[in-house]
């Protein structure tokens, strides 16, 4: 009798996980979500559209915005380059206050209604700014200088998108994300393609951006495409707020700065104190007290660390749970400011990779704009920029032949449900991106040779095609790695800081643009100084592109060394394991949500 009424519980408790959503979430009526109706892919969906537009509308103005600097306000090419530069620079490191202000105050939904909010009314201004006759550019048709009242428009407009993409990119992103349960095995296999899928919804709008939109820009008008944009943007927000009574929601949780503090200040208070070698001596919550997210375990590095939770006197009659959280830290807030520690030294040697990255949209452009881009048999000539749709391209087909072949494949040999660890599926990228950088180098010396062979005449180009290979294999190198640090920087963070971890990605790409511009200079000195003559010359055809690759080349391979040593010491996030109930059985079953102890590199 006692048996069948400890079965007949258990069963409720797993009818319970099944229907409801356990995990901190709530709907949109603030009550415990319903399995059922939100959540998972019918949130998703809705979530990959808006981002869709969102780089649809980015890219149609990054990718041409020097041309329009250069030819509609007149600038000249440096002040062109620096002022996309700082434009870049600013969108790049907007995300990291965004993604603090969603993990804080605002939560990720609030934090995207507001950006794209902001975003909409840049891109309108942009458009008001070429139909609107106080703020055309110029009268005519044709004119030697902009009015002033168009360029300050102009600037305030693409200013005002920068700040909506601080707030977007990183709020959406782990929104959308948040939509699967990590306590759920099937949710939490979903969530591992979730990011798979993102990236191909955002290559879709990359790729459109860079084909149809630089056409109509160059060959219709700006004022049409900006409409175009506008409009686009504004119906996928629109969709988006459809899509509420779907999603699932995460309250803000307060600035994540001050739990890092407490744990510093609490271990280094107890510093003399020694640290029990058994980790259940150590203070900590219990499932039922801990309602903020999931508990982890004590792991073994770090273990001054571990000092901040240490309780000093057992006998004391005051409760743990009473003390100063700055005297007294739980084994999760340590283990918090762990992972962050840990992600230091995989951050800087993704940096290598973000640096052959952002080759594709500066030196890979610079090269294509002097080849021969005519198709075959007829007049059309291809933009440029357009080229950077073969990245995009790659990416998408990489993307599903990974998600679609390899995994199922992977999952059956190696016993992961990801089919590979996630820093095995970076470092797989690392190795993509030497090949893309030895390609570029060696295509590079064709091109010059053909150059010299032909220096006499104007017409005689080397074909574009050429550069095909290396935009395709970097696009395989960025469907690994870009995808493997989104996941890595969402997955490894606290869970109340999971907007900042996709700011810690977008982070990667900025700082390695701005190593890059570092990386051109100190070359090119040291090359002036050894043989008289530097690597980057008024044109490509007096430049040495082919040395600069190799040093990329060389960089990196140096890079993945030290990159796998750290992946091989690297330990993952470790989540407490909960009780999970098995149909028809009368024991409770242990399941750890997402465990992983030691690293699984190798």
């Amino acid at each position: 009798m006692e048996h069948n009424k400890v079965d007949t519980e258990l069963q409720e408790s797993y009818d319970d996980q099944q229907k409801w959503v356990l995990d901190s979430s709530t709907d949109s009526r603030g009550k415990i979500p319903l399995r059922a109706k939100t959540g998972a892919w019918r949130a998703a969906l809705f979530i990959i559209g808006i981002e869709f537009s969102e780089r649809l509308s980015y890219f149609g103005i990054s990718t041409n915005l020097v041309v329009y600097l250069t030819t509609i306000l007149h600038q000249d090419l440096k002040m062109a380059v620096k002022n996309t530069n700082y434009w870049s620079g600013v969108t790049t490191l907007m995300p990291l206050l965004g993604g603090f202000v969603a993990d804080a105050y605002l939560g990720r939904y609030g934090t995207v209604l507001l950006a794209t909010t902001v975003y909409l009314m840049g891109l309108i201004l942009l458009t008001l700014s070429w139909f609107i006759p106080g703020l055309k550019a110029c009268h005519e048709e044709m004119c030697v200088e902009p009015r002033k009242a168009h360029e300050i428009a102009f600037f305030i407009a693409i200013y005002l998108i920068s700040i909506g993409t601080g707030g977007h990119k990183p709020a959406l992103e782990s929104f959308g994300a948040d939509q699967f349960e990590d306590g759920h095995s099937e949710e939490r296999k979903m969530k591992m393609s979730y990011f798979n899928w993102w990236t191909a919804g955002l290559c879709a709008g990359i790729l459109t951006a860079v084909t149809a939109m630089v056409y109509i820009e160059d060959r219709i008008g700006w004022g049409v495409a900006g409409i175009i944009l506008t409009i686009v943007m504004a119906t996928s927000f629109f969709i988006f707020l459809i899509g509420k009574p779907f999603y699932r929601y995460r309250a803000p949780s307060g600035s994540p700065l001050t739990p890092i503090l407490q744990v510093f200040v609490a271990a280094i208070a107890k510093r003399h104190l020694p640290c029990p070698n058994d980790s259940s001596l150590l203070h900590e919550l219990t499932n039922e007290e801990y309602t903020k997210g999931r508990l982890l375990s004590s792991t073994k590095n770090l273990k001054f660390l571990d000092k901040a939770a240490v309780i000093e006197d057992r006998n004391k009659n005051t409760k743990a749970e009473k003390q100063s959280p700055w005297r007294l830290a739980t084994v999760t807030k340590v283990e918090e400011v762990k992972l962050l520690i840990n992600m230091i030294p995989i951050w800087f040697f993704t940096l290598a990779f973000g640096i052959c990255a952002t080759q594709s949209s500066t030196l890979f452009i610079k090269q294509a704009i002097i080849m021969d881009r005519h198709i075959t048999g007829t007049s059309f000539i291809v933009p440029p920029a357009s080229l950077f749709s073969l990245i995009a391209l790659s990416i998408i087909i990489t993307v599903t032949i990974y998600e679609k072949l390899l995994v199922p494949l992977l999952r059956r040999a190696t016993g992961n449900e990801r089919g590979i660890s996630i820093l095995q599926r970076i470092g797989i990228g690392m190795v993509f991106s030497l090949f893309a950088m030895i390609i570029a180098a060696l295509i590079e010396k064709k091109r010059l040779d053909y150059a010299k062979e032909h220096h006499m005449s104007k017409t005689m180009t080397l074909s574009a095609i050429w550069l095909a290979p290396q935009f395709l294999v970097l696009g395989v190198a960025d469907a690994f790695t870009l995808v493997g640090l989104q996941e890595y920087f969402y997955d490894q963070v606290p869970d109340s800081m999971r907007s900042l971890g996709i700011a810690f990605y977008l982070s990667v790409l900025g700082a390695a643009s701005f190593v890059n511009n570092l990386l051109i200079t100190v070359s090119d000195h040291l090359a002036e100084e050894i043989s008289g003559k530097g690597w980057f010359g008024k044109d490509l055809n007096s430049s040495r592109l082919d040395r600069f690759y190799w040093m990329l080349a060389a960089l990196t391979a140096a890079n993945m060394f030290c990159f796998v040593i750290v992946a091989m010491r690297y330990t993952y996030k470790s989540v407490q394991p909960s009780l999970a109930v098995v149909p028809d059985s009368g024991d409770d079953v242990e399941t750890a949500t997402g465990t992983n102890n030691t690293s699984k590199f190798t």
